[in-house]
Parts: structure tokens; C-alpha cells; sequence
């Protein structure tokens, strides 16, 4: 993401929906955050506090250049040191696909953050759907640009294989939609994100909180 982007606000729809999601003045924890670009919008135009946490020490260097307050650690050995309801909200963005146990991540978010959101490549998008059924081969896509023997995407999924996780796992769906990276608002997007919605985002609770943010 390039300085004119920051300027200008995010590039990516999905991150511009995240931005919708969070609260004013809330406390954020983001996973996987890369050079911190959502953190530092967030910052700037939700006053929001929180942390990136992030593996690769290039990117960490990257946050730091932006302002935004970095943790290293790997994701695949969980939260430990973080307390529970201690944030606000925890997001996720296209990373839980390559997690080792992205089951007992979610569960984590949802130990340390009051909400979680997540987003994701949706498996079932017809484009990767054509690819295999018709051409035999694995997708490969903007969202998906690996090939199946150099891929880091190691649990890919469908929105309704998300939405079935969620409901194992006792989290109440707070919203859910599908983004496609063109932006495109279609009729047939809406109607059935499952089929058409390129990367799928999804807000998420503990199913018994009452708490509203």
C-alpha cells in the first residue's frame, strides 16, 4: 500500500468494511497486521489504541515507520500472553487460511477480544470452483495467487463452512458479507455471496455476551 493510498484512505474493500465495523475510540488487536496500514487508518480516523501483532521483521519494521504498535510473535502458538476480554475487537484479515489450527485461534479472539472479525478467500467463489470442476486444476486467483506446492494457505474454506465453525464453536454471527476485489455491488452478490463473493468477511461474538460496543 502505497503513501498516496494512506492519504487517501484504504485500498482494499474489504479493509474499508472492517473500518465500518469498528467503533470509535475502541481498543483493537490486529493479527497478522502486515506494515500496519488498517491499524494506522484506524488510528487516524476512529481514534482507536491497540496493537499489530506481526511475525515477519521487515513488516515490523514497516508498522513502526507508521506509528503503529507492534508485537513478533507467531499466531500458530497462540495468545497466551494476552488477557482475556482485554480488547475491544480482534481482526483477522486473510490470514486465517494459514493458520495450522485456525479452530483454536478463533477461540483465542474470542478470549482476548469481545468481538472478532475475520476475513478470508472464499473457497466456493465461482471462478475457483470453475477452475477445479472444469479444468482439474487447484484456483489460482488474485486472492489465491499460490500454486497448490508452493501455497502458505494450508485451510482454505467456504463462507458456509465459516458460518458452520461459528455456530460449533457457540459464536453469534454479528454480520456477515462477501466483497469482491472490484468492488462490484451486484444483485446476484447479495443474493448469494456464497457462489459469488470473492473474499468473505464475518463479525463475530461469544454467543451469550450482551455486551454492545
Amino acid at each position: 500500500m502505497n503513501k498516496i493510498m494512506q492519504q487517501n484512505g484504504l485500498s482494499r474493500h474489504d479493509l474499508r468494511v472492517i473500518s465500518d465495523w469498528i467503533t470509535p475510540g475502541s481498543h483493537v488487536m490486529d493479527l497478522g497486521c502486515g506494515n500496519g496500514a488498517l491499524l494506522q487508518h484506524l488510528q487516524r480516523e476512529k481514534q482507536v489504541t491497540g496493537y499489530g501483532v506481526e511475525l515477519n521483521p521487515e513488516k515490523i519494521a514497516q508498522c513502526i515507520e507508521n506509528g503503529v504498535n507492534v508485537i513478533q510473535t507467531n499466531l500458530d502458538r497462540g495468545l497466551d500472553h494476552f488477557s482475556t476480554d482485554a480488547f475491544d475487537f480482534v481482526i483477522l484479515s486473510l490470514t486465517l487460511q494459514a493458520m495450522r489450527n485456525p479452530k483454536a485461534l478463533l477461540q483465542e479472539m474470542m478470549r482476548v477480544g469481545k468481538q472478532g472479525i475475520v476475513t478470508f478467500p472464499n473457497f466456493a467463489y465461482w471462478r475457483n470452483r470453475l477452475q477445479i470442476g472444469l479444468g482439474g486444476f487447484m484456483p489460482v486467483s488474485d486472492e489465491l495467487p499460490y500454486k497448490w506446492y508452493d501455497t502458505p494457505n494450508i485451510h482454505l474454506c467456504t463462507i458456509q463452512d465459516f458460518h458452520e465453525l461459528c455456530e460449533q464453536l457457540d459464536f453469534t454471527i454479528e454480520s456477515s458479507i462477501a466483497v469482491h476485489r472490484t468492488n462490484s455491488q451486484s444483485i446476484r452478490l447479495r443474493l448469494m455471496p456464497n457462489l459469488f463473493g470473492e473474499i468473505a468477511l464475518c463479525r463475530f461474538s461469544k454467543k451469550h455476551s450482551n455486551e454492545k460496543l
